[in-house]
């Protein structure tokens, strides 16, 4: 075969991803909890003033209510030290269950926490509190990024937290459910300038309805999907699994695209568009690029989705 997913990877090299993410999640992964924590907190407040955020599902946050209901009952003192315990990834009966969680869940925990700092029932930051020299440059950062960039920041600073899942050994995922695909008469169907391409519009249209046994038959036995800044999920077991955690009610605008002919029957396509999330609605649309390289079948042997550097990354289709 001419690709492994190491040389997949490389298709269409001049597409510029948002290094600035990567780049300021290490810089926040160096702070101290303590700062973590406060430039969570005041994110949080500063991004309310631009950015609408969606309140969780009741499905979604069932898995975290008792560990909520549980900081609820500490006093203060404890309950910032649970918060500091998951920045600092410390080994705790709350670290460990926070790390089985999924993306979704974890997000909607820190949602909740937001809620109950403003309502006085968890402590929230100290008055007192000065924020470092280094922590105040991160946020800084962050708010001159782009929506999504800042939300794709935030969502890995806390996804990151606690427990090491990798020194748990076997353990059970906690995920909220799986929404049910839409009905065939509630879908929409995408329009790609340029790309004319059954699988490509079938696997937007199908993760727009939250079609995930449908989509995962798009891709080979071996595909892989690599997300943004992360290394590529290989398998379609591993793929069905990425879309039912992190995948439910996206909204996938693609604009448009480019084909060509790749080695022994292969054929690289790069569409260019935008992607909505359940968290933030229509407020932020992350520009994304999809690079997929299909086998002579058709078949999706692997796809990176790239969170773009700018808007005008929207119209780099060259290779």
């Amino acid at each position: 075969m001419p690709f492994t997913i190491d040389t997949a990877r490389n298709i269409f090299p001049s597409t510029l991803a948002a290094d600035a993410v990567p780049a300021t999640i290490a810089r926040f992964q160096q702070l101290s909890a303590e700062d973590q924590l406060a430039l969570i907190w005041f994110a949080y407040l500063e991004m309310g003033k631009t950015i609408t955020i969606a309140a969780p599902g009741a499905a979604s946050m069932q898995f975290a209510e008792r560990t909520l209901q549980e900081m609820i009952a500490m006093t203060p003192l404890q309950q910032s030290q649970v918060m500091c315990d998951l920045a600092n990834r410390t080994d705790t009966p709350i670290s460990r269950t926070y790390a089985s969680w999924s993306a979704n869940v974890k997000l909607g925990f820190w949602y909740e926490l937001g809620k109950l700092m403003e309502q006085g029932r968890i402590a929230p930051i100290p008055e007192s509190y000065k924020v470092s020299a280094n922590a105040n440059a991160v946020l800084n950062t962050i708010i001159g990024l782009e929506g999504g960039q800042q939300i794709t920041v935030l969502r890995n600073a806390v996804v990151d937290m606690g427990f090491d899942t990798s020194q748990i050994g076997n353990f059970e995922r906690i995920s909220e459910p799986v929404t049910p695909p839409k009905d065939i008469g509630q879908r929409t169907q995408v329009k790609i300038e340029g790309i004319d391409n059954t699988t490509i519009n079938n696997y937007m249209n199908n993760l727009n309805a939250n079609d995930f046994d449908a989509l995962i038959e798009l891709f080979t036995p071996d595909g892989a999907l690599q997300p943004p800044f992360r290394k590529p999920i290989i398998g379609k077991e591993a793929v069905l699994r990425f879309f039912r955690e992190e995948c439910q009610n996206l909204k996938l605008i693609p604009e448009r695209g480019v084909s060509e002919s790749a080695e022994e029957g292969f054929t690289q396509i790069k569409v260019t568009g935008k992607c909505q999330t359940p968290w933030f609605g229509g407020n932020v649309g992350m520009n994304i690029a999809w690079r997929f390289l299909l086998n002579p079948e058709n078949k999706i042997f692997f796809v990176a989705i790239d969170l773009l550097a700018s808007p005008k990354e929207l119209l780099n289709l060259v290779r």
